[in-house]
């Protein structure tokens, strides 16, 4: 199991776990490799392990959001069932990342709602969080 996951699995038992490391996938990306662009279809969502990934409005929009705490979920679109990416996403410096397919995924979260519930849960907190470090910069 990689570790730096943050709260990202904590509390959502030892199977569960297991069933979500094995089909995520390993990365490490230098700085500035793109992870994805908006509008490309949204089939993988990742967590940061390690680095930063710059979130950009359009291929070449500004910066609204830089990602740098492991545990991070980035490119969360594809758990929302959204069919396309809402950002472009950047490594600003090198970066670790663990990727994990939509579809695969899912179907390892839907067979414990409690686990289900607690992601969602999970991601609405540090959606809200990404707001209010925005907060600032929106005047």
């Amino acid at each position: 199991m990689h570790l730096k996951m943050g709260d990202f699995i904590t509390g959502m038992g030892k199977e569960f776990a297991t069933e979500a490391m094995d089909i995520s996938q390993k990365l490490s990306l230098n700085k500035g490799n793109s992870i994805f662009k908006v509008g490309e279809a949204a089939g993988h969502f990742y967590v940061l392990l390690k680095g930063q990934v710059q979130l950009s409005l359009g291929q070449t929009g500004p910066i609204v959001y830089q990602a740098r705490h492991p545990g991070e979920i980035i490119g969360w679109s594809c758990l929302i069932g959204r069919e396309t990416y809402s950002a472009s996403a950047e490594c600003a410096e090198s970066a670790n990342l663990l990727r994990f397919d939509r579809e695969s995924f899912l179907k390892i979260l839907t067979k414990n709602p409690a686990n289900e519930a607690l992601l969602f849960r999970r991601l609405a907190e540090m959606l809200g969080n990404r707001l209010l470090e925005l907060y600032p910069t929106i005047t």
